[in-house]
């Protein structure tokens, strides 16, 4: 297997309310995008929101509850300042603010968001992996 991800798809209960978040955030919406499916290009991978109960049915799951999911995204940024920044962004276009801006304890500085689904998005500065001109992160090997 090739290390990669090539999609990620949130399941939403309100695809046109996530959509619209999701565009107040800054992403634009592909023309491949209809009232199922919205897909957003984020760099280098591709960004779908998916009704829930579709998505569930689709991976032959049954729907659970609403809490901690075992997973987050992250946005990274080039500069401490501009976690707050997004983060005043994503509360103005509906988010709910998880955890303030704050330093943290391996260095760095971060924050939490939920979607209006309750999907949380970590918005961090890390010094310890910069960013590229390219907005992304180069690990090295």
């Amino acid at each position: 297997m090739d290390p990669r991800i090539n999609i990620i798809t949130l399941g939403v209960e309100d695809i046109k309310k996530s959509k619209k978040f999701y565009e107040d955030m800054g992403f634009k919406a592909s023309s491949i995008s209809n009232e199922h499916l919205v897909a957003f290009q984020a760099a280098n991978i591709v960004f779908c929101l998916y009704p829930m109960k579709l998505l569930a049915e689709d991976a032959t799951l049954k729907l659970g509850s609403n809490g901690f999911r075992g997973f987050t995204l992250a946005y990274n940024v080039a500069k401490k300042e501009e976690v707050k920044e997004i983060l005043d962004q994503a509360k103005k276009v509906g988010a709910k603010i998880i955890k303030p801006a704050q330093d943290v304890f391996w260095g760095g500085h971060s924050g939490y968001f939920a979607d209006p689904d309750g999907n949380l998005w970590e918005v961090a500065w890390n010094p310890h992996w910069p960013l590229g001109k390219d907005g992304l992160i180069k690990l090295p090997e």
